[in-house]
Formats: C-alpha cells, sequence, structure tokens
C-alpha cells in the first residue's frame, strides 16, 4: 500500500509539472491580451500537498481535506486535480465528489438531511469526476485559505472486517498553481492616477482601512484613440467559492457628459481590494484614463466604560436593568463636531475575545452584559475571527430583549457580516455589504429572541449590527432604546452534537476542525434529523438483545467447571463480564451504562472474545497441561500486544487463532497415525459434538464478516454471540476419564485431599 501511494505521488507531480509548463508556455488568459506577447508582471507558482486515500462517505470524517494558501496578487488560480485507482478486481469507476471553499472547510450534505434550526448553510461549490485528471480555474482568486475536500459515493453501511476482504484504494490528489502580478499599481485615495489600456490589462490595487463607510471608484478623462469614450471593464474584488461577489463595471461611449463610476457601500476593511482593468476597444486601440478613489469615511463613537459611567451612575452596577444612558452627544450626530471629520455612524462596543479550549471561544462585551441600541445609529459588535485557527468551529449567536420594555411597533435587527459591518439599515434591509451577503435577524415583543448558527466561519473579522426600527411609525423611533443581551460563542460543534451523536476532533497537519459522529439512526450536520432514528424502546431492546445475548456464555462456563477446565471457565467468564458491560457502555441515547472508561470496555471486550477461541481451539489438542498453560499464556500476551497495535485488524485475531488451530490438527493427525484411526474415535463425538460446533463458529465466522451492517448489527452481533459461546459448549473436550463430574468444584470444600496418582493420557478414548 505504501509503494502504491508513492507511485500516485510521483505520478501526479509528473502531471502536474507538464500542467504547470504548458501553462508557463502561454499567457495567461487575464493578460493574453493579443496572444503574441507575454506580461513580463506575471509569475507562476505551484503549490502541492501529499494524496490521500479517498474513503466512501458516512460523516464528515470521511472526507478528505486538503488546505492551501493562496499568496497575495493572485489574478488567476488553477486547480490540478487528479484521481487514480488500484488494479485489484474490487475496483470499478466511481464517482469523485470535490468541493470548493474560501476562508473555510466546505460546509457539505452528501446525504440530503436537513440542519438545525437557525442554521445558516451557504450551497458548496462542486465538482464531480470519474478517475483521471480535471481542472478547476478561479480568476482573480481572494487570497489566503482555500480548502478543498473530496469523498466517494455514500456508504453502504455495511461493516467491513479490516484487512479480510481486499479493498480499492483510491488515491486524491490537488495540485495548485497560481499566477500573479508583481507590479501592481497602488491607487491612492483622492489621488487621479493616469492609466492607458492597448492590449494588456492594468492591474491596481486600494487599501480599505478601518471604519470606511462607502468607496468609489470614478475613471475620468476617459479617451479611445483620441476621441472621447470609454471602452472599459473593470473588475473590482476578488472571487471566492462558494459565492462570488465581485462587482463589474461595464463603461460604454453612450454617455459621454458623465464619468464612469461604481459606488460600494461597507467595503471590507483592513485589507488591499484588487482592480482590474480591461479595454473593450480592440486589440490595436489606445485608451487613456485616470483612475480615482474616493473614501468616505464613518465616525465611530466607541462604548466605553468610561462613556457609561458618564452618562448613568447606575449603568456600571446593573447593566441590564438600570435606566437607559442618552445618545452619546446627540449634537454630534447632526454636525462634524471638534472631534473628527464627519457625523457618527455607528456605536461600536468594544467586545473581549476569551479562548476557552481548542475551538472553543467567548465573545462578550467588554464590562457589560447587554448591548445599547437606539434608532439613531447602529450598535456594532466586533468578533475576531482571522486567527486562521476559528474557522473549524461554529459560530453560534443568540440575541434577546425583554418584551415588556419593547413596543409593538419597534422591533430590533441585526445583521451579521464578515469583513466590515453593515450599516444602511434605515435604507435597507437585505443585509448585504459590498462582497458578503449576511445573516439577518430579527427582534420584537411577539419573537424576543433570535438565535442563529454558522457551521465553519470565514476566516475574518465578523460583525454583530444591531438598530431599533419602526418600521410602521418612524417618527415614533427617534427616542427609542433597546438593551439587548448578546451570547456570542466560538464551539467545536452545534450543542456538542446532541444526545445521539459526539463531537470529534479532526486534524490535517497543522488545522484542526470538528464533525459530528452520529448514532441510533440519527443524522445531520450536528445529529438533528430523526428521520431515520431509533425510537426509545428500540434502543433499549438493542442494548438487552447485545448484552443479555452474553448470558450463553454461562453453558461453556458450566461444561467447563464440570469437566475441571478451571482456566477456560474463567476466560468465558471474563469475555461475558466485559462483552456485556462494553455493548451497555457503547449504546447511545438514554440506555446506556457504562462502569469503566468506554477505550477499556472496548479493548477487554475484544481481547475477551480473541482468547476465548485461542483456549478452546488449544483445549481441544489435548496437549500435555504444562504446555497447554504455557499456550495459554503466550497467546494471551500475543493478543494483548496486537490489539494495542490495531484493534480492528482482522488478522491480528485471526493469526493466532489460525496457528491454534495448525496445533489442534497437528495433534488430531498425530494420533490418528499412532492409534492407526480415526481420532476422535467415537461417531457420536463428531455428530453431536464436533459438527454442530464447528457449524456454529462457522455461520458465526460469516455472520461477523459479510452480514453485519449499521441498520441490523443490534441483531447480527447479538447471534454473533451466542453462536460463539454456543460453539464453545460443543467443542470443549469431554473431561478426562480418571476425573470425577464437577470434581474442581468439590475440592473447594473439602479440607484435605487424598494423593493421587494420575498422569497425562495422549491416547484416551474420548
Amino acid at each position: 500500500m505504501r509503494g502504491a501511494g508513492t507511485g500516485t505521488g510521483g505520478a501526479a507531480v509528473a502531471v502536474a509539472m507538464s500542467l504547470l509548463l504548458l501553462l508557463l508556455s502561454r499567457s495567461p488568459p487575464a493578460a493574453a491580451g493579443d496572444g503574441r506577447k507575454s506580461d513580463s508582471r506575471l509569475v507562476s507558482e505551484q503549490f502541492s500537498q501529499a494524496p490521500q486515500k479517498l474513503a466512501f462517505y458516512n460523516w464528515y470524517g470521511s472526507a478528505r481535506l486538503f488546505h492551501f494558501r493562496v499568496p497575495p496578487d493572485t489574478v488567476l488560480l488553477r486547480w490540478l486535480l487528479q484521481v487514480t485507482r488500484g488494479s485489484g478486481p474490487t475496483c470499478n469507476n466511481v464517482e469523485t465528489t470535490v468541493y470548493f471553499r474560501y476562508g473555510a472547510p466546505p460546509v457539505i450534505n452528501p446525504l440530503g438531511t436537513s440542519f438545525a434550526n437557525n442554521t445558516s448553510v451557504q450551497p458548496s461549490f462542486l465538482l464531480k469526476m470519474l478517475q483521471g485528471n480535471a481542472s478547476v480555474n478561479v480568476s482573480y482568486p481572494a487570497p489566503g485559505d482555500w480548502f478543498v475536500a473530496a469523498h466517494l459515493p455514500p456508504s453502504s453501511h455495511k461493516i467491513e472486517v479490516k484487512d479480510f476482504i481486499p479493498t480499492c484504494a483510491y488515491i486524491f490528489q490537488p495540485d495548485m498553481l497560481v499566477v500573479r502580478v508583481v507590479e501592481m499599481s497602488i491607487l491612492e485615495p483622492d489621488v487621479p492616477l493616469p492609466l492607458v489600456l492597448l492590449s494588456q490589462p492594468s492591474y491596481l490595487k486600494v487599501f480599505v482601512p478601518k471604519h470606511t463607510q462607502e468607496l468609489r471608484l470614478e475613471l475620468q478623462g476617459c479617451v479611445s484613440n483620441g476621441s472621447l469614450g470609454c471602452p472599459v471593464h473593470l473588475t473590482v474584488g476578488s472571487a471566492t467559492l462558494p459565492g462570488n461577489f465581485q462587482k463589474v463595471l461595464t463603461c460604454t461611449c453612450s454617455d459621454l457628459t458623465t464619468d464612469c463610476r461604481l459606488l460600494l457601500p461597507s467595503p471590507p476593511w483592513e485589507r488591499w481590494l484588487q482592480v482590474t482593468a480591461k479595454s473593450l476597444a480592440g486589440p490595436r486601440v489606445l485608451v487613456t484614463f485616470s483612475a480615482v478613489a474616493a473614501l468616505t469615511a464613518c465616525r465611530p463613537w466607541t462604548v466605553n466604560l468610561q462613556h457609561l459611567l458618564q452618562s448613568s451612575p447606575n449603568w456600571s452596577s446593573n447593566a441590564s436593568m438600570g435606566p437607559l444612558p442618552p445618545s452619546p452627544n446627540t449634537q454630534d450626530l447632526d454636525q462634524s463636531g471638534a472631534a473628527g471629520s464627519g457625523p457618527f455612524c455607528l456605536r461600536s462596543f468594544p467586545v473581549l475575545r476569551e479562548d476557552m479550549d481548542v475551538l472553543s471561544v467567548h465573545f462578550r462585551p467588554l464590562d457589560r452584559i447587554s448591548v445599547f441600541v437606539q434608532s439613531d445609529m447602529p450598535s456594532v459588535m466586533q468578533l475576531h475571527l482571522n486567527t486562521g485557527m476559528d474557522s473549524g468551529g461554529s459560530l453560534s449567536i443568540s440575541a434577546s430583549i425583554n418584551q415588556t420594555v419593547i413596543a409593538d411597533n419597534t422591533s430590533v435587527v441585526a445583521c451579521v457580516t464578515a469583513g466590515s459591518p453593515f450599516l444602511s439599515f434605515n435604507t435597507s434591509l437585505n443585509c448585504t455589504t459590498a462582497f458578503f451577503q449576511g445573516h439577518l435577524l430579527s427582534l420584537s415583543a411577539s419573537s424576543p429572541t433570535a438565535n442563529l448558527s454558522i457551521p465553519y466561519p470565514e476566516t475574518d473579522n465578523w460583525y454583530l449590527s444591531l438598530q431599533v426600527l419602526c418600521p410602521k411609525r418612524p417618527e415614533g423611533c427617534v427616542q427609542a432604546s433597546v438593551l439587548v443581551e448578546t451570547t456570542l460563542y466560538l464551539v467545536p460543534c452545534l450543542n456538542d452534537c446532541g444526545p445521539y451523536g459526539q463531537c470529534l476532533l479532526l486534524r490535517r497537519h497543522g488545522y484542526l476542525y470538528a464533525g459530528c459522529s452520529c448514532r441510533a439512526g440519527w443524522r445531520g450536520w450536528s445529529c438533528t434529523d430523526n428521520s431515520t432514528a431509533q425510537t426509545v424502546a428500540q434502543q433499549k431492546v438493542a442494548t438487552l438483545l447485545l448484552t443479555l445475548s452474553n448470558l450463553v456464555f454461562l453453558a461453556p462456563i458450566a461444561i467447563s467447571v464440570h469437566r475441571c477446565l478451571l482456566v477456560e471457565a474463567s476466560v468465558y467468564a471474563y469475555t461475558m463480564f466485559f462483552s456485556t458491560f462494553y455493548h451497555a457502555c457503547d449504546q447511545p441515547g438514554d440506555a446506556v451504562l457504562c462502569i469503566l472508561n468506554y477505550d477499556t470496555l472496548q479493548y477487554c471486550d475484544f481481547l475477551g472474545s480473541g482468547v476465548s477461541i485461542w483456549v478452546t481451539v488449544l483445549c481441544m489438542a489435548r496437549l500435555k497441561a504444562s504446555l497447554k498453560y504455557v499456550l495459554f499464556i503466550l497467546g494471551t500476551l500475543i493478543f494483548a500486544m496486537s490489539l494495542q497495535l490495531d484493534r480492528r485488524a482482522a488478522w491480528n485475531t485471526m493469526g493466532p487463532c489460525l496457528f491454534a488451530i495448525v496445533v489442534m490438527v497437528s495433534m488430531w493427525v498425530y494420533r490418528c497415525g499412532r492409534r492407526r484411526h480415526c481420532y476422535p474415535p467415537s461417531w457420536q463425538r463428531w455428530v453431536f459434538y464436533l459438527l454442530p460446533g464447528l457449524s456454529m463458529a462457522a455461520l458465526a465466522l460469516t455472520i461477523y464478516v459479510s452480514m453485519m451492517t449499521s441498520e441490523n448489527y443490534y441483531y447480527t452481533h447479538s447471534i454473533w454471540h451466542m453462536l460463539l459461546a454456543g460453539s464453545a459448549a460443543f467443542l470443549l473436550p469431554p473431561r478426562n476419564q480418571h476425573t470425577e463430574p464437577w470434581a474442581c468444584a468439590q475440592k473447594l470444600t473439602c479440607h484435605y485431599e487424598i494423593c493421587k496418582s494420575h498422569r497425562d493420557e495422549l491416547y484416551t478414548v474420548t
């Protein structure tokens, strides 16, 4: 398997290098122009990761995740995808689904399950492919984290024994090729930048500082071949997947009296914004113009503890019940004032980020419980989710108001956005910034609580904007103010996956993300889809089947004691005890009982099952007592070591068992040769004991290997318990003819023992 993986990686690298040479030999689409000249401002780079073996989809952990970083000033991103399969007889053409997303791992739903209430999910950008190569191009991609996830079709829910039946390996490897600009012009605010377009585009970028309310891009003095006209195609912003909110402006010659401009409300703060200008006039037509970027600043009113103490002496002592502070310097809202260059446009509440654990963060307003919201301007809270390690969790937002203090015609509208806050509540309620579609929440007297869950939020600064609105009577909102209590968390899994799921932490190199593994028929992103869920009665029946079926081991225990096989009886008792309590702990939901750690119970159950088969087969071999007990101890130690290496590998259990069968068959053949007739010699032994026992063992092995699924596990595994115990009861050899029935049990009550001369007889007729 390792050699196959190495070969696949080498083939993928060879294919990627050939495609890279092809890419370098041609001009990128963004800079192709007339096709005769290449753009010296562009350079190409390649990034690759080690291939991974694909798995059939069952839950999010079945998908293979790849994490890339796109460098700044990239104008073309090309994904080179390769899927290879093994050459075994079980290998068929299987469809592979590949997902792409910017900023966070893709949120996928191959099983078509429902999400929890109040969960906001964007559809993923995906590509389906068979074995071979495929490519995906993204023009002007956003710089930063990009994620690729791939998986095979949904699994058949069959429980396969590891390494017992050969399976086909499907290997997936993505390579990332980027073309970026090394010389990009900087567009400074309010400073015209002269540009000339001929055959190649012009690449610009403008920095958007914090508290920018509006960005206006304008083309002035546009001339095409000496005459007025502006045949220019302008692309602003970067492409992201699954959504693409790039702004495109096409200037024409229809109106020569006005300038060509683009208005961007709430552009993303504290980042470079990429602008690309292309000529629409043809390859030999010269177009000249000046690009101007104008920024409209926003004066934030930062509400800190000092402002609150000045506004109301009771605020700090009881933030949720004290009197509301007046609007901060209301006279400054209508005029510039001496402290700034414009009117206030938002009320900023400092937020404390408290890291609690891996993918576990608590956000709370600094020095307060509630957020003060009015109708004059939005109240904004900034959530720092830009560490690069926060996108693997889920953002949980809850807002509530006291319904007794809000008027019937008044509501509090909240908007959750990334990159920049939404500030246009008075003009629009679409909750959309320049390049981001936000999430809208509403609070009122009839609905005082609103919740929002965002799985895998993008790596960015997120903003919660709130404002009081009076849609029916706007004049009544002049003095309206409301206290809003917010609960803001970043958690690994929503509601910890509920009672029927387990939140598991996954890792890809140094990147951590979480997913829910559901049980008892529950499905969905956070195990909330009960369309195929088991009822509580079904769960209890399943638990009783898996636990009480182990009572069949009482039969081989009693037979072992009756025949004075105390070591074998102890092993069967050990297996019955730990198998019972392991399956009692393994159940989800209400029917659960764990007396020890789950991993300990599982290890002891697997160990007991293997050792039970080991001692039964060696007991059938009728070895000398000293040799038999030495093999008992050695086999138990080997089982303990192999289960520690890999608990679910088939040959870790079957290897020692096959060795025991070889020993048993060798001893039987040896006795046949010495006695000149079949061993065991009695036909009753074969018909009434050996053949039924071997049939039960063969049926148990067939069920364990090929018939178990996640749906019938409770029944088939219970049958496996009974068949395993029943076969041991039938296959145990009869007692020695010199030993009385229950002799070992009788010795426990005796105060003396009569010495006997007994020897191991290899030729005893049984």
